[in-house]
Order: structure tokens, then sequence, then C-alpha cells
């Protein structure tokens, strides 16, 4: 998808701020059982087309809004992602300016995931598997 340079200005801006994790380090953390949220901050619709396996859904639209009813601990570790790694960039921008001191930023986002075969969940489907 082509982003409008100024989408793409304000995103390389807060990546500046953001710390960004991979989605190899992300599948680590969870085979190892470490604790932490994996948030999906896509659309409602994209969500319904597949997730991380794992993941709690929390869109872009309303993640400011509702991020502390479901995650009241700011000290937890948050790991963000979306589509490509754009939004879940501003997303943790802002989640961080909200006082969240552990968030990080998954690069490449579900598509980057899904290229790797990784563990991915349908609603009313089983979750695939990663080899």
């Amino acid at each position: 998808m082509k982003h409008s340079e100024a989408f793409v200005k304000l995103v390389e801006d807060a990546k500046t701020r953001v710390s960004e994790t991979t989605p190899e380090d992300v599948l680590e953390k969870q085979r190892n059982d470490e604790q932490f949220h994996l948030v999906d901050v896509r659309e409602d619709n994209e969500w319904e087309n597949g997730h991380a396996t794992g993941a709690i859904h929390i869109g872009r639209g309303v993640l400011e809004r509702d991020i502390e009813k479901m995650i009241p601990n700011k000290s937890d570790l948050v790991v963000l992602y979306c589509g490509g790694g754009f939004r879940s960039a501003l997303a943790a921008d802002n989640v961080q300016r909200m006082g969240y001191t552990r968030v990080l930023s998954m690069d490449g986002g579900i598509r980057a995931w899904r290229e790797k075969g990784y563990p991915q969940s349908i609603p009313g489907k089983e979750p695939s598997r990663c080899s």
C-alpha cells in the first residue's frame, strides 16, 4: 500500500520515540510463556479475518479510550501490532504518553507474522499452527 507523504512523516516521527520488536521476538516470548499483552490495533474487519494467536483486540480508534480498562497495570509489557507496523507505532507513541512504560511496536505487523507462517486465530475456527 502506498501511504501519503504526510502519514509516513508522522509515523517516522513517532518511531523516534517508540521501541520496536520483531515477529520472531514476539513468538519467542510466547513460546517461553513470558507475560505480556499482545494487542492487535487493526480495524474490526481486519481482526475478524485473522490475527496472531494469543492477541487481544483493541482497535486503533478506541485504543486510548479502552486500554486502561483492559490493561490497567501500566508497567506490564504491551506489544502492539497492525498490518505493517505503521499504525502500531503511532499507537505505541500515544500509549507511552498515557504512562505505559514497557511498550513495543511489532515491526512488519501481521503481514510479517503471516509471511513467517506463525500461528493465527480466525474467529470461529481453530487456530492455525506454525511448524
